[in-house]
């Protein structure tokens, strides 16, 4: 394949909620073009862009594929990007590198959950749209009832410049609004369409629908609606022209039909593409920041420019190794050129450059700017990184991702794993940004994170097939701490006497509690010599020993004073290990006594939903024992901020899918530490106790 010049190029992400035929429209698009000689189908597992192993066997999309081809001169990114809720994030990367997106709607469904947040990430990004009806040949499609969801629920500036000829099992075309011509499809799945005349059963329908295009298009321009209601008519060339315009500034987003399984209609879109998509040139220069002054700065889309290019996603091939996809933003990128990674702030040599067709990948020497390729087996890259000339650095901003959802404790099934687990995690997180894990301090489990259930399983299915690592998962304890609530004194003393020297140590202690979050502070008082300057650091180790495991739960225990103020010792019997037994027997007689409680982790949550479902989601937070701190409603969307106890949260996030029907997101991270409870605290400390004594009897 040839270099492009940014004029001949355009790039289009396929967004849309799950299931709505992005993966099959990908397929059929390549198709026609002629990319691939045969119409590949996800429920066959022959698809192009759905080549990994998972999504193979679910039938569902989990990563962004990158497909190519040319159509008319010009050379086509097509960006297959997943469409369930665990995986949707991984959208908004490939929408930051595309000038254009095809939204998917299903003609039985309308537009449903992920639709709406997709349409989110595509107007946080500034992307044209071209919004397709898929599935009209499904029982019970509806053209106009999906049209009256998607002007309802994603934009009144949506309108039809298709019409289908017939729906469910008689859809066998459609009609251009534009060009008034009908276009009909054979059954073969060809996608090869014949021009005809508009059959007279659609000639009211085709008159009503090209004048309420002609309105919409009209409104862009205000000397054109002027035209317009003056002479009742406007050009076919000022029609194209200002629709063109209106799709390029998201004023105005047209509606086309098609079955991407029956591929009819699809191969109309490839001109659509061609003639209503921005291409890189036409968007202009992108903003980046000067690395050495930090002021921003524009890179145009020239090929004479300074290289910049961003690296949006990275994949871990278990043959080819790391590959790096990457949007050439500014300048020419080469192979066996070395560039300058701005955020490693070290040389990447390109020992391999290809494009891709799914799994399929192509070697090229060169990539234009405004286009899309792939870096093969890059040292230090990782995504979000950005490559440029290092006379001329400058950076782009990462795309933020959401805060991971679920979170479970994982260990391996075999002890052998341990070691693997680790690095196997690392090379899985370098494509999934929308992943963590590490391991907590308190509890020392390891810990993962993800989306969703699915998205958790996913990662463990990986870990088994790439790196051979089966785990367990479960439910991750809560880290809770223990704390005094008044000022006390107590005494340890430590006496053995066996054959030869014995074993002698006295403390005095007094304990007090500490503002929360102050943890722990030891005070020497001693004065006289009652205890030697060289047994004092055991006492404090003997106590920050026993402080660790608690007395009520066996949790740490914090935001105390200890006073070391007296004590004795014996000349001959005395050592550092008698005085660490002795302050660790203070510290358990002061606990007793100084009233301790359990505390509890805060976590600090903020919950987006359409504002129907407020109502629920406060009783629920209630429920919880969460405390609402603010509510703000943005375009129908409600924001509840609350503290909510970390143990109350641990299930939020399948409670949160049934409430709002999916259409609900959180996110959520530690705040503090507060009480718990008297009758919550003496239920953790009777399973506490429990499982002291399973422990006890299976060890013995």
């Amino acid at each position: 394949m040839k270099a492009h010049d940014a004029a001949s190029l355009r790039n289009v992400a396929l967004i849309g909620h799950g299931g709505t035929g992005k993966t099959s429209l990908t397929a059929a698009l390549l198709f026609g073009a002629g990319a691939v000689n045969r119409l590949g189908k996800v429920d066959q597992g022959n698809a192009p862009t759905d080549f990994d192993a998972e999504e193979i066997e679910r039938h569902i999309s989990i990563n962004t594929a990158l497909a190519q081809f040319e159509w008319k001169n010009a050379k086509v990114n097509l960006l297959d990007t997943p469409g369930y809720g665990n995986f949707i994030a991984d959208s908004r990367p490939a929408l930051r590198v595309s000038e254009g997106a095809f939204v998917l709607v299903s003609a039985t469904a309308g537009v449903e959950v992920q639709t709406e947040r997709a349409w989110r990430f595509a107007d946080e990004f500034r992307v044209a749209r071209v919004i397709v009806i898929n599935k009209m040949d499904r029982d019970n499609a509806s053209f106009e009832r999906c049209v009256e969801s998607i002007r309802k629920r994603l934009s009144k500036s949506a309108v039809p410049v298709q019409i289908p000829m017939g729906q469910e099992s008689s859809f066998r075309g459609v009609i251009d609004l534009i060009e008034l011509k009908a276009y009909e499809f054979p059954s073969d799945e060809s996608g090869k369409p014949t021009a005809i005349d508009i059959p007279a059963e659609f000639s009211e329908e085709t008159k009503a629908a090209r004048e309420r295009l002609i309105e919409s298009v009209a409104e862009i321009d205000d000397q054109l609606l002027e035209k317009f209601l003056e002479q009742g008519e406007i050009s076919q060339e000022e029609l194209v022209s200002t629709l063109h315009r209106g799709i390029a500034e998201q004023t105005l987003f047209p509606i086309y039909a098609c079955s991407a399984l029956k591929n009819v209609g699809c191969t109309l879109l490839l001109n659509v593409i061609l003639d209503l998509v921005p291409s890189p040139a036409e968007r202009g220069a992108v903003q980046a920041i000067d690395v050495k002054s930090g002021e921003i700065v524009d890179r145009a889309p020239t090929a004479d420019a300074p290289l910049s290019a961003y690296v949006f996603k990275t994949i871990a091939d278990p043959f080819a190794g790391k590959i790096s996809l990457v949007r050439v933003v500014s300048g020419t990128l080469r192979a066996d050129q070395p560039v300058y990674n701005v955020n490693r702030e070290t040389i990447e040599r390109i020992a391999s450059m290809v494009i891709q067709q799914g799994k399929q990948s192509h070697p090229v020497q060169e990539l234009c700017a405004g286009d899309v390729g792939a870096l093969v087996k890059l040292k230090e890259t990782t995504t979000g990184d950005t490559l440029a000339d290092r006379a001329h650095p400058v950076r782009f901003e990462p795309v933020s991702m959401p805060e991971p959802a679920m979170t479970f404790a994982i260990e391996p099934k075999s002890r052998g794993d341990e070691e693997k687990i680790s690095v196997a995690l690392h090379r899985i997180a370098e494509e999934d940004p929308g992943m963590s894990f590490g391991r907590d301090p308190q509890t020392k489990e390891l810990l993962l994170s993800g989306a969703g259930d699915t998205h958790v399983e996913v990662i463990v299915a990986r870990l088994k097939r790439k790196f051979g690592v089966e785990v367990f998962l479960h439910p991750p304890k809560v880290p809770y701490r223990e704390t005094i609530t008044r000022k006390v004194e107590a005494h340890g003393r430590h006496k053995k006497q066996t054959g030869g020297h014995g074993q002698f140590a006295d403390c005095k202690i007094r304990m007090e509690p500490l503002p929360r979050d102050e943890d722990f502070e030891f005070v020497n008082k001693i004065f006289g010599g009652a205890i030697p300057r060289n047994f004092i650091p055991a006492v404090e180790k003997g106590i920050l020993e026993a402080r660790a495991r608690g007395i009520l739960a066996g949790h740490p225990v914090v935001d105390f004073r200890i006073i070391l103020y007296d004590g004795q010792h014996h000349n001959v019997d005395s050592s550092e290990m008698a005085f660490k037994i002795a302050g660790s027997l203070a510290f358990k007689e002061a606990m007793e006594k100084a009233g301790p409680v359990l505390l509890e982790p805060f976590m600090n949550v903020e919950i987006s939903a359409p504002e129907e479902f407020m109502g629920d989601l406060m009783g629920d937070l209630n429920s919880r024992r969460g405390r609402v701190q603010g509510t703000e409603i943005i375009e129908g969307q409600v924001v509840i901020k609350a503290f909510v106890p970390m143990a109350e949260m641990l299930s939020y996030a399948s409670t949160l899918k049934s409430v709002t029907g999916g259409r609900g997101s959180y996110h959520m991270e530690k705040a503090h530490y507060e009480e718990v409870p008297s009758h919550v605290q003496q239920r953790i400390i009777a399973e506490a106790q429990r499982a002291q004594s399973d422990r006890s009897r299976a060890a013995s």
